[in-house]
């Protein structure tokens, strides 16, 4: 068994390349400064060797802002003929979420899965497919507006992740707000995810505030339309502190209201 303690280094294949601009270059040093704690879960490499995906729970993550996503999701292009590389990267609060990036940039959907299986399960069916409708949705359908991750890096207390998303399908106008809650357990065995629907921004703020207000669950996805994407259920193993050799210091992340405002999302370009 890999020792999830001591990660192995990220593979990006770019020995013998260049980056193709000196932005690029500047923006790839930036991304990846302190890649000895990135954890890999998935990785896919092309064929022709034009196209690397990799997916990361990124450890150092927790010393950061409070509240900032912990995965880390990147495509790398390559110019075989000229020895260049570009490349594009997005953070995501939550596994699925980062999946579906890597889906949209043409990776395999089978090959975003986690190839690790000792962390936390989904703890019910609703998680399994909710996870799916995130994994899986087409672009434009949930537009995230803001997130935060709550995770106090210590291994008495469990982790909560709040999605907040803008859903534009029309039969959802009369709440077109949607929070995702994953809450891991605090023995980190298993998490739960749950959808609330809200009429505006401002109400998923009341709630964050009032805490205990019932949640205003969404209606349950139909087994009908949720199609799993072939790919592994089993989340990072590091979704918390859980498979970290030692707690972290104590960052803890205050339950605020989620702004109403939308976040910028990275990007290399």
């Amino acid at each position: 068994m890999t020792d999830t303690h001591e990660p192995q280094a990220p593979d990006y294949r770019i020995d013998g390349f260049e980056a193709a601009t000196v932005r690029i270059e500047e923006d790839f040093f930036s991304v990846t400064l302190a890649d000895d704690m990135f954890v890999p879960l998935a990785e896919h490499h092309s064929d022709d060797g034009r196209d690397t995906y990799l997916l990361f729970y990124d450890r150092a993550a927790i010393w950061d802002v409070p509240g900032t996503a912990e995965y880390l999701a990147l495509h790398l292009t390559r110019d075989v003929e000229q020895r260049t590389f570009d490349f594009e990267y997005e953070r995501a609060p939550v596994v699925p979420l980062a999946q579906n990036w890597l889906i949209r940039q043409d990776c395999p959907p089978e090959a975003t899965a986690p190839s690790r299986n000792g962390g936390p399960r989904p703890a019910d069916a609703i998680t399994t497919q909710l996870e799916d409708l995130l994994r899986t949705h087409p672009d434009g359908r949930y537009e995230v507006i803001d997130h935060h991750t709550d995770n106090p890096g210590s291994f008495d207390v469990g982790t909560e992740v709040r999605t907040l998303v803008h859903y534009t399908r029309p039969d959802s106008a009369h709440a077109p707000y949607r929070l995702f809650l994953e809450e891991t357990a605090k023995d980190f065995r298993s998490y739960t995810v749950r959808e609330g629907a809200f009429a505006s921004a401002e109400a998923v703020d009341d709630r964050a505030m009032d805490r205990n207000t019932p949640f205003p669950l969404a209606p349950a996805p139909q087994a009908t339309v949720v199609r799993r994407a072939q790919v592994a259920l089993t989340r990072s193993p590091l979704a918390g502190a859980a498979g970290l050799a030692v707690p972290p210091a104590p960052v803890t992340a205050p339950h605020l209201p989620l702004p109403s405002v939308p976040r910028s999302r990275g990007s290399a370009r």
